[in-house]
């Protein structure tokens, strides 16, 4: 089932501009290892599903794979073979936006290269660039 809001306060949302950095959510906070976004972008709630198997297919049993990302902007289509006109279209699926810097996905309980390896898979299905970042030391 792919994800998406309980609910929205509006139906339909402005397309919009993905401008800057991200300010929040880019350090590894809940795993040991994470898969940062290089690229800004919209993740669609497909993708995240089919990142979510793969990433618990490889660690399955020893580690935890944490979501740090959820589909909230509505993006909406018109029919085929509509012509021009008669408004905006209904809402067709959901996406997340994400910013260059955004930890998307964190793996914990495995090793370095198991992460590598598991993190590698996610990658492959990503419409924006990644690399893979680990947890700063605690001071």
């Amino acid at each position: 089932m792919a994800l998406m809001p309980k609910r929205v306060k509006h139906r339909k949302i402005q397309r919009g501009r993905i401008k800057g950095n991200a300010s929040r959510g880019n350090t590894v906070v809940f795993g040991e290892y994470g898969i940062q976004s290089l690229d800004p972008g919209h993740i669609s709630a497909n993708t995240i599903e089919a990142c979510r198997i793969a990433a618990t297919q490889y660690v399955r049993g020893e580690g935890k794979v944490y979501i740090r990302i959820f589909p909230q902007k509505s993006v909406t289509a018109r029919p085929l073979e509509t012509r021009m006109g008669k408004g905006k279209g209904e809402p067709d699926h959901w996406v997340a936006v994400v910013k260059p810097g955004t930890v998307m996905f964190e793996v914990s309980g495995v090793s370095e290269e198991a992460a590598r390896d598991c993190l590698a898979r996610v990658a492959y299905k990503l419409p924006v660039n990644v690399r893979m970042v680990g947890r700063r030391p605690q001071i």
